[in-house]
């Protein structure tokens, strides 16, 4: 396989139109994140300029944190590749074997029609989600015996969920704007909890396990339910050409970085497309991962579209709740409300800032600072969603398999797919609730 390197990971992962956030942000520390570093003081970002992107990335002008300006084509040889060697391999539902089994139908998607995430409304939200999120093009002719089988599959009362049925069960919830953060076809914490929201917002009993009622819910939608889950993908230079890095665990290493880029090609494939790393390697188990080669990857859909109003970060359930201007629950997310030794505020406060890609600022106990630069992986992710109340945010994580599974220093965390689709629906004043 040849040499893998990484582009801006906004090219990549968004390939978006030049934005510009202005105001104060703020970045909290992250324990989870940054293990060697013990204390943090907050620093202001007065004006964060982000990436001038298209999709094709030969034409691309990025922004450093000194508004430096990088070629996002440079192309370094000594960056790292996949090691599928070091990675294991699953098998799934004891079916390893993923045959390639013609169909004769063209692709006849009902919802996304061969194009996810891309949305045709010219409203101001769409607009905005347009910018922060990538549109995929995908087909679904020749799909794998394994895509198959769950894009046919259909629960029954009493029948376990295995991994055909709960990576269905997943994107009929992601598509119901009830996320479950990964999708790897696992029925765990995330899909339970996004069960209960969905059942929350239809005005279903609440229940720890899926029943028939809100099975036919979540599947009223005949074109909904109808459309595939997994789907075909054609790699191509913007997602196989991209810079890549070795994060240290030391801040200060952290600090002389170009940018907290992905580790990996397959962890910015595995973001793109919602997916955990290992289920992407699962259902494509002899692919190189190598330009214009089709994978079989996850259908995003489309995101919420609505504009939020207010949201309720639940420390119980660590659930974000999204309400739009009549208090109508629109989405949900699964997220990382503090921690014991770090807790959220209590009461309501409001968004203050809006700044998509950040850097980080850390305070060592000497007083010294380490500016961390932007990117996916940077402790607040790609997103920071400033509130009313100095220090506290909304944000994205560099580790989207351990939301709801890890602490966070007092602010909300969100995978950073969810926090951009946040960060393109919340108004500028929205008001935000800890409860």
């Amino acid at each position: 396989m040849r040499q893998l390197t990484k582009i801006n990971s906004a090219i990549a992962a968004v390939g978006l139109s030049t934005v510009l956030f202005m105001g104060q942000s703020y970045a909290e520390n992250s324990t989870t994140t940054d293990a060697a570093t013990n204390s943090s003081t907050i620093m202001p970002i007065s004006v964060i300029s982000i990436l001038s992107a298209q999709n094709d990335a030969s034409s691309s002008n990025n922004s450093n944190l000194n508004n430096k300006p990088v070629n996002s084509d440079t192309i370094n040889n000594n960056n790292n590749n996949i090691n599928k060697d070091n990675t294991k391999k699953e098998s799934i539902n004891g079916n390893d074997s993923i045959n390639n089994n013609p169909t004769n139908s063209p692709d006849i998607s009902p919802v996304t029609k061969g194009v996810s995430q891309k949305l045709t409304s010219t409203s101001e939200t769409a607009t905005s989600l347009n910018k922060f999120l990538p549109t995929i093009k995908y087909n679904t002719e020749n799909l794998s015996k394994m895509a198959q089988q769950v894009n046919a599959a259909n629960w029954t009362a009493g029948a376990n969920i295995d991994r055909i049925t709960g990576t269905k069960l997943q994107a009929l919830l992601n598509w119901h704007q009830s996320g479950v953060g990964v999708v790897d076809g696992y029925w765990g914490k995330n899909t339970r909890k996004a069960m209960q929201a969905f059942q929350k917002a239809q005005g279903l009993a609440v229940t720890d396990t899926l029943n028939e009622e809100t099975w036919k819910a979540l599947t009223k939608n005949a074109r909904l339910a109808a459309q595939p889950v997994l789907v075909n993908y054609k790699l191509n230079d913007n997602d196989i050409y991209i810079k890549t890095t070795t994060i240290p665990t030391d801040t200060k290493a952290k600090a002389k970085l170009e940018g907290m880029y992905y580790e990996s090609v397959l962890e910015g494939l595995a973001e793109k497309f919602h997916m955990s790393e290992q289920y992407i390697i699962a259902l494509n188990p002899n692919t190189n991962f190598d330009v214009g080669e089709t994978i079989t990857v996850y259908n995003p859909g489309k995101p919420n579209t609505k504009s939020v109003s207010r949201v309720v970060a639940d420390k119980t359930t660590q659930t974000l709740y999204a309400y739009d201007d009549k208090n109508t629950l629109i989405a949900s997310y699964p997220t990382t409300v503090g921690s014991i030794a770090t807790p959220s505020p209590t009461g309501t406060h409001k968004v203050k800032v809006k700044v998509y890609q950040p850097n980080y600022t850390y305070t060592h106990d000497d007083g010294s600072k380490s500016i961390i630069p932007m990117g996916p992986n940077n402790p607040v992710g790609s997103v920071w969603i400033g509130l009313s109340k100095p220090s506290y945010g909304i944000h994205g994580s560099p580790d989207p398999e351990r939301i709801s599974r890890q602490a966070s220093a007092g602010c909300v965390r969100l995978t950073n797919w969810d926090a951009l689709a946040l960060l393109g629906t919340i108004k500028d004043d929205a008001v935000v609730e800890f409860k």
